[in-house]
């Protein structure tokens, strides 16, 4: 049976004619996005009650993230970048000289790198090898001992599209006592993000969510927020006013989740924009969603095998994801040549990604490898 996209390409800007495949770096913008940008205009221009009904919305997406994830939205707060979100904890759990946290070597760096700091400090941070571009998850399991405070790992892998199964990690790490930190950037919106079972999740929005830059959703469990200081502070996540009363008080206290997270004003309008794109992407269910994406995976590995192409994605089903990534010496010039057919991918890193998303179908993956075959 022809896979059929979930969801009309023509509900997107700009995609008459293009085959859309590089959601894995950048998604395409809703044409429903335009309405909402007039909405923030109008609130923007109308005072106090603009604002009131503006957190009104961020509030609505932080219940529409705990629903898309399966967790209390009180613990959902909203950072700038997943980067920032990372680079928060890794400033905020009291690390001692010999400890140690563990991380894959194939990873993006937000997560790989966001531990220098705490590397000059004595913390070792363990790097655990991919074995055939595969990552495997008792690699890292048997990389954990008695002085690791944290696994951090992307749930979906930028560079392969191999997806982990977060459940067996979170299994062992919770018997050990050691946090479990999730980036979900390329898996939130196409793929479950089983984020109940971690300590922290995060998620960047321009991409699989189909939102834009500036808000990254994050989840943290109560068990992390008691091992963590807080280490930004604002009006935001103070109560620096008592009763209405331009005194400050004398011993300031911090708010509770998620305002703990937001020492300012998170970026409203990606907020705005997140919280209509969720709308779709609940809709359509993100069990559909996975289901999908996994196909055409399949479809565009298959097609990519048969032109002797090396496929680095998992070929099992549920380490499947959106992103199907081949080798190549010239990543960039076979992505211009793709380009050029009106197929969009993304190549870098000495591989091209294929990215099939709800809004993608069969003549997606045909139209790419038909444009790929005369390379």
């Amino acid at each position: 049976m022809k896979i059929e996209p979930l969801l009309s390409p023509e509900k997107f800007v700009c995609l008459e004619g293009l085959s859309h495949l590089c959601t894995g770096g950048e998604g395409p913008w809703l044409k429903s996005h335009n309405q909402i940008y007039n909405q923030f205009s109008k609130l923007k221009s109308s005072g106090s009650r603009g604002r009131q009904e503006i957190v009104q919305v961020s509030n609505s997406c932080r219940r529409k993230i705990a629903q898309l994830w399966q967790v209390p939205y009180q613990r959902i707060a909203f950072m700038p970048s997943a980067t920032e979100g990372m680079n928060w904890l890794a400033r905020g759990l009291d690390w001692r000289e010999g400890d140690n946290l563990v991380t894959p070597y194939l990873e993006f760096p937000s997560v790989a790198h966001a531990w220098r700091q705490i590397e000059k400090k004595g913390i070792r941070v363990k790097r655990v090898p991919a074995r055939n571009w595969i990552t495997r998850e008792q690699d890292l399991l048997s990389a954990i001992d008695e002085r690791t405070r944290l696994l951090a790992v992307s749930q979906v892998s930028f560079y392969t599209g191999q997806c982990l199964n977060i459940a067996r990690l979170a299994d062992q790490t919770s018997r050990k006592g050691v946090l479990l930190a999730v980036d979900a950037t390329h898996s939130s919106g196409v793929i479950q993000v089983p984020a109940g079972l971690t300590d922290l999740c995060l998620s960047s929005s321009y991409k699989w969510m189909l939102g834009t830059h500036g808000v990254a959703p994050c989840y943290l469990s109560s068990n992390a927020e008691n091992q963590l200081t807080e280490s930004s502070f604002g009006w935001h996540n103070l109560i620096s006013w008592p009763n209405d009363q331009m005194e400050f008080k004398p011993v300031v206290e911090i708010r509770p989740m998620p305002e703990k997270l937001e020492p300012g004003n998170p970026s409203l309008i990606s907020v705005m924009f997140l919280n209509n794109s969720l709308d779709l992407i609940l809709k359509i269910g993100i069990d559909r969603i996975q289901e999908h994406a996994r196909q055409l995976s399949a479809l565009i590995a298959n097609g990519l095998e048969s032109f002797r192409q090396q496929v680095i994605t998992p070929s099992e089903t549920s380490a499947r994801s959106g992103n199907t990534s081949f080798l190549t010496k010239n990543p960039k010039a076979v992505q211009d040549h793709l380009n050029a057919k009106n197929v969009l991918v993304w190549g870098e890193l000495g591989r091209v990604r294929v990215s099939g998303h709800f809004f993608n179908g069969q003549e997606d993956v045909e139209k790419f490898l038909n444009a790929l075959s005369d390379w």
